[in-house]
């Protein structure tokens, strides 16, 4: 009996998805619970995965096909193994070896007779894989269920052939044989935008158009915060299994300046100013597919050690796509860090419907004047993006000098001044 395979429920805040990824083929066994499908939504990717081990025998939507939720995406087979599909008239794989059989000569008759017979022991998958490159049956050692071929020990003698080929010295080809790339090309590739990438366009433009938005720069010492590392680093690791990070402080720092400033921490929902009563801080993450912002529900509530705990398991999770839409959903206030790439001084734009983002930049020594004296000290410049729709310019230098305030001393954050 057939097995519907379906999109996941998105929520409310995504309409629909993209099929990005099959990572099965149709004809092939899976197991339960193995990654079928990915799918790609403007937030996250997602995962589907077989419910049940069989046979994946239909694939309705194709790559790069748009997909509602719970739309049916391909159909399993529980019941099939990958022998039983051998059996069906239909397929690719079905055809795969007779079109392989007229590649040999009558002198090679033999080995072709015996290439057939062995072929039986191989799945659908395997087969084609072996037509497709041109590979005997017989050159292929079966490690399945009674010698039997599977794809794996296709690809393993295809790989084995490459590096045998890789390692045999190249032919001299003669000067003239190579072609010199002209200098006058200028070459161009065209490639689609992801839907996150997309997503994370619509919203930059609606947040510039929509939002009356400022900056205001300020600076901060880091030497308190630095020494304070220093002296700490190896007693917190040890207690706490983590490194303490500058991310860390700085979250604290804005916590308790929000606590100070709400109208920072508010949004605009049409004509009303909603005041939120929690502190869930955005954290920004670059990857490779484009910027994300996963948020720390109840930073208020949580100490040093475990807000850099989760910032890190962030990051570990944005690099592998494993972000879930929770994650990234809501969030007060958020915190953007350009110094991780150098950026030493930059205006961060608004992350709507929040109200105000605060970025970071590089650490930069710089010569500063000290009760009358030159000293060279760590130094940061901080930028504070708000909208001014909500934030007036007094309430916003305000916030941004008592963050500088806490991260330059840092007992302030404990004596709660």
């Amino acid at each position: 009996m057939a097995t519907e395979i379906k999109a996941p429920q998105f929520p409310e805040s995504v309409a629909d998805g993209t099929v990005a990824t099959w990572h099965k083929q149709e004809g092939e066994a899976v197991k339960r619970d193995e990654l079928l499908v990915d799918i790609e939504t403007d937030k996250v990717v997602l995962e589907v995965v077989a419910p049940s081990d069989g046979v994946l025998t239909k694939i309705l939507a194709q790559e790069g096909d748009t997909v509602e939720s719970q739309q049916q995406l391909g159909e399993l087979d529980a019941n099939a193994t990958a022998s039983a599909a051998e059996d069906k008239p239909s397929g690719e794989a079905q055809d795969a070896p007779k079109e392989a059989a007229p590649q040999e000569e009558k002198a090679e008759q033999p080995a072709a007779r015996e290439d057939d017979s062995a072929s039986d022991q191989a799945g659908p998958a395997a087969r084609k894989l072996m037509s497709e490159h041109g590979i005997a049956a017989n050159q292929v050692t079966g490690t399945g269920k009674g010698g039997r071929i599977t794809k794996a020990d296709v690809e393993k003698t295809i790989s084995d052939k490459a590096e045998q080929r890789a390692s045999q010295p190249a032919p001299q080809q003669p000067a003239a044989a190579e072609v010199p790339a002209s200098p006058g090309e200028r070459e161009e590739r065209r490639v689609p935008m992801t839907r996150l990438r997309k997503r994370i366009a619509e919203r930059l433009v609606d947040a510039q158009q929509s939002a009356a938005m400022l900056t205001t720069f300020n600076e901060v010492n880091m030497k308190p915060i630095m020494d304070m590392r220093k002296h700490y680093q190896p007693e917190f690791e040890k207690a706490h299994n983590v490194r303490l990070g500058f991310m860390g402080f700085f979250t604290r720092a804005c916590v308790e300046a929000l606590k100070r400033f709400p109208a920072v921490n508010a949004s605009i929902d049409g004509d009303d100013i909603v005041y939120h009563g929690y502190y869930d801080v955005g954290v920004a993450v670059s990857t490779e597919r484009g910027l994300v912002v996963p948020v720390i529900r109840d930073a208020d509530q949580k100490g040093l050690a475990e807000v850099e705990s989760q910032i890190i398991d962030f990051g570990q999770k944005a690099q592998k796509g494993k972000l879930s839409i929770e994650e990234m959903t809501g969030g007060t206030f958020t915190i953007s860090n350009g110094g991780v790439f150098g950026s030493l001084i930059s205006t961060p734009i608004l992350n709507p419907p929040q109200t105000a983002i605060l970025g970071m930049h590089k650490i930069q020594e710089r010569p500063m004047a000290v009760d009358g004296k030159v000293e060279i000290l760590p130094m940061m410049y901080l930028a504070l993006s708000y909208d001014h729709r909500l934030i007036d310019g007094k309430e916003a230098v305000q916030f941004l000098v008592a963050v500088k305030n806490f991260i330059e001393d840092p007992a302030r954050l404990l004596l709660d001044i």
